[in-house]
């Protein structure tokens, strides 16, 4: 049998014969008219032979159904599909599905990511361990949040553990698409199955209640989650920081990164710009030049948020002239980078001084050797011409 992805085959046509004489061109078409089975040439093993040399490998007719279902055209990436799921060539199938079922999904044919990976498990339950797992994140990042229950679901009824991965793609779904109720409960289902959290799901729950200006939440979340973990790093920490210091409350704030080095945490240069930045909305100048120290002895580079907290305080306070001792004390003549966790800007965002120089950064694209004290009087010129008032006569 030919393969399925083939057309029809058709006979090959035949060679000419070279030109022969009379005698034995007739002696030739007498011998056709009636051959014997010894003189008939095996012509349509042959032709098979040579057909199923040029059959397309499986591995490459999956390639092809993949790069047809990312470039939109879902019509022939389905047909492709059938014709692999009913010949000898299925087993490629789950091989490629972890790039089919995104392109599924960002075409928006959901039903079909949970009728593939039916289709799939039914030949072979094995897969579904890893199939199902992935009908959830897929599922789960475009938002579909019912379908994704629905898959879960289903593997419960197959008798299929929901891991780790499968559970933070869970919450994270929850955290991007559903309320803050709903992803509470999502967080308190992963918690009960045993599951600990990851960096990324805790990422997306802080970024949701951050949204919300949900901060006291965020803060207990943070404490429920495990404040002395060690493999989330300073992450769980930062964040139980930034739910005081958005919220100005600023005793508590302190009292929490004492604890945080009493726990045996090293700060970072993200524990101290939200420090900074809480000090700097504040206009508390002292904690700022004491919180600079002890960035100095703790050997933390400052970045550009932390030379904008200065800035932006002693500009509120109309300080600008004793900006050039600040940055004495912050190494103003190093190149300016950006260092800080982008969570911070969530909550606080971008301080005047800060997005005026990342335009100006990006603006020049490394035209420019730059230092902080050169951003600052770029800044400076451009808040003095901002403040002029031209009268037009």
């Amino acid at each position: 049998m030919c393969s399925l992805l083939l057309p029809p085959w058709r006979a090959l046509p035949r060679a000419p014969s070279p030109s022969l004489p009379s005698t034995h061109r007739l002696a030739r078409s007498s011998a056709r008219q009636v051959p014997t089975r010894a003189q008939t040439p095996p012509r349509r093993s042959a032709v098979v032979s040579r057909l199923r040399a040029a059959a397309p490998d499986a591995m490459d007719a999956a390639a092809l159904m993949v790069a047809r279902a990312e470039a939109g055209d879902f019509a022939e990436a389905r047909s492709l599909w059938a014709q692999l799921l009913h010949s000898s060539a299925a087993q490629c199938l789950p091989a490629a599905a972890p790039r089919l079922l995104p392109a599924y999904a960002r075409l928006g044919r959901f039903d079909e990511i949970l009728l593939a990976v039916r289709e799939l498990s039914a030949r072979d339950r094995g897969a579904a361990r890893a199939l199902y797992p992935l009908a959830v994140s897929c599922l789960g990042a475009a938002g579909e949040l019912a379908r994704m229950e629905d898959v879960v679901l289903e593997m419960g009824r197959l008798g299929l553990r929901v891991d780790a991965a499968t559970g933070d793609a869970f919450v994270r779904a929850y955290a991007a698409a559903g309320t803050i109720p709903q992803m509470e409960a999502a967080y308190r289902r992963h918690k009960k199955a045993g599951l600990l959290v990851t960096r990324g799901a805790i990422r997306a729950v802080a970024s949701a209640y951050i949204s919300q200006q949900k901060y006291y939440r965020l803060g207990a979340f943070v404490a429920d989650a495990g404040l002395r973990r060690r493999d989330a790093g300073n992450l769980l920490w930062n964040l139980y920081l930034l739910s005081f210091a958005a919220n100005f409350k600023m005793k508590s704030l302190q009292r929490a990164f004492l604890e945080m080095v009493a726990a045996g945490f090293r700060p970072d240069l993200t524990t101290f710009n939200i420090r900074a930045a809480a000090f700097s909305k504040m206009c508390m100048f002292w904690d700022l030049h004491l919180s600079a120290d002890h960035m100095r002895r703790d050997g933390v580079a400052p970045d550009l948020v932390t030379h904008g907290c200065f800035v932006d305080a002693y500009l509120e306070r109309r300080l600008a002239r004793n900006l050039t001792f600040a940055f004495d004390r912050l190494d103003g003549n190093a190149e300016p980078v950006v260092a800080t966790d982008a969570i911070v800007f969530e909550a606080f965002g971008k301080g005047g001084f800060h997005a005026s120089s990342e335009v100006l950064l990006e603006a020049t694209a490394g035209k420019r050797r730059w230092t902080y004290y050169k951003l600052l009087g770029v800044y400076l010129r451009k808040q003095h011409r901002r403040n002029q008032v031209f009268w037009n006569y």
